[in-house]
């Protein structure tokens, strides 16, 4: 059975995105983003929100982004790659290949995904994870912590209940920023 792993940015202080709703904060550096890459060759499906998928499409829709560098072009087909689910009840269509738009989050078509899937599942999206965790679905948090403090927000783990962790890995960059894996104890 495939895993789920919620795979995301967070400050120091536990936020994806500011007050502002801003989530651009991670420093540019070779070395996580081509970590990151390694990390995506594993998944064969990615469950994003709405405002995740938006932000990430454009791996695929902006020629111009992937042609920037190896590393960008690299990444570029890393994301390319797996198959692509998005919840929202907004979105009228999707812009990437092999994606799919779901208009709500049904805790057994994803579990069935697990059973079926040949590739690792990511959740993107803090209140999609949120769903999956209480849900009892994720299998693995993967964090990368980033040195800053935003001092509010919106909170990259669920704030309504317990999730007990085991820390599997831990790596640090020379840019500060620190990968954390755990497994999700107790589902």
């Amino acid at each position: 059975m495939a895993k789920l792993i919620y795979l995301t940015n967070v400050s120091l202080d536990g936020y994806i995105e500011d007050d502002s709703g801003t989530f651009a904060w991670l420093p540019p550096d070779d070395e996580v983003f081509a970590f990151t890459t390694d990390l995506l060759r594993s998944v064969g499906t990615f469950l994003y929100g709405r405002r995740l998928y938006e932000a990430m499409a454009v791996w695929e829709t902006d020629a111009a982004l992937a042609a920037q560098s190896d590393l960008t072009a690299d990444f570029a087909r890393a994301w390319q790659a797996p198959s692509k689910v998005v919840y929202s009840t907004t979105l009228a269509a999707v812009s990437t290949a092999d994606t799919r738009l779901e208009r709500r989050f049904d805790p057994a078509a994803v579990q069935e995904l697990k059973a079926t899937a040949r590739g690792d599942l990511t959740v993107g999206g803090a209140d999609l994870a949120t769903q999956a965790f209480r849900a009892g679905l994720v299998d693995e948090c993967q964090l990368f912590v980033l040195p800053l403090v935003v001092g509010g927000g919106k909170p990259g783990l669920p704030t309504d209940m317990r999730v007990d962790l085991e820390l599997l890995d831990e790596r640090r960059f020379r840019n500060g920023v620190v990968h954390l894996r755990y497994r999700v104890l107790g589902r």
